[in-house]
């Protein structure tokens, strides 16, 4: 037990100095700013804030006149807003279950299922472009190192199982991954394998809306949560093979 404190304590010591780094890194970066750089960044935080405070998601009635104008076209129409929306700290949920609403389990599904890949993809491309580079170095710092190369090998499982809980807020998970060295491929095969429960459920749950609820909803939720931390589990307990050298 005094091991296990100890082991601890140390990882605590080691990733409080891996945050005192970057912190220290922020710092640097932000005062080698020209006014130029800091303008479009304030302009930036601008948009985004308005945005989030003027824009209202839009909601179901508001999703039925859109279809009804737009015909065939409103299935582009949703999933690019599906896709904008959840960029940021929203729940999918919504979509998810208007999917089900508007176009029916099946239909619901793949273009609930589609759209959230790309998403997820986007949300990565759009954090790696703008921190990836400045991140990479520290991601080599003895209190990450392991982990990162872990999902470098594997974080296709991690990802995968972590989708299956529908607590974890779907853009906070897609902006951590971003951070990591996890292979694209790997990060979007991993986002619609795992997704697929609780999106069949989400779907499903709001094409039931129109006949009535279903109460056994929200005990696939549970069941497909617990599965997730299951794969969690398993992935701690799979030994990963080390990196192999190449071969100059």
């Amino acid at each position: 037990m005094t091991t296990v404190a100890t082991r601890i304590a140390t990882w605590l010591r080691s990733f409080g100095g891996f945050l005192s780094g970057v912190v220290a890194d922020v710092r640097s970066t932000l005062r080698s700013w020209s006014p130029p750089r800091w303008c479009a960044a304030v302009a930036l935080l601008i948009a985004v804030v308005a945005f989030l405070v003027f824009v209202d998601v839009p909601d179901l009635e508001a999703l039925r006149t859109w279809a009804e104008h737009l015909g065939p076209w409103f299935i582009l129409v949703f999933g690019a807003a599906y896709i904008l929306f959840t960029q940021f700290p929203i729940p999918r949920t919504l979509w998810t279950v208007a999917a089900g609403v508007l176009f029916g389990a099946w239909e619901g599904i793949v273009i609930s299922l589609v759209a959230l890949t790309l998403s997820a993809v986007l949300s990565l491309v759009i954090v790696r472009a703008l921190f990836g580079e400045w991140i990479r170095p520290h991601l080599t710092h003895p209190a990450v190192f392991k982990i990162n190369a872990h999902l470098e090998r594997r974080g296709w499982l991690a990802i995968a199982s972590l989708r299956m809980v529908a607590g974890i807020p779907f853009s906070i998970l897609n902006y951590v991954a971003a951070l990591t060295p996890i292979p694209l491929i790997q990060f979007a095969a991993a986002t619609f394998i795992g997704s697929i429960p609780t999106t069949v459920v989400g779907v499903i749950f709001g094409d039931a809306l129109i006949a009535g609820g279903n109460p056994w909803t929200i005990l696939a939720f549970i069941v497909f949560g617990v599965i997730g931390v299951a794969g969690l589990f398993l992935d701690s307990r799979i030994p990963t093979r080390p990196p192999v050298k190449r071969s100059r």
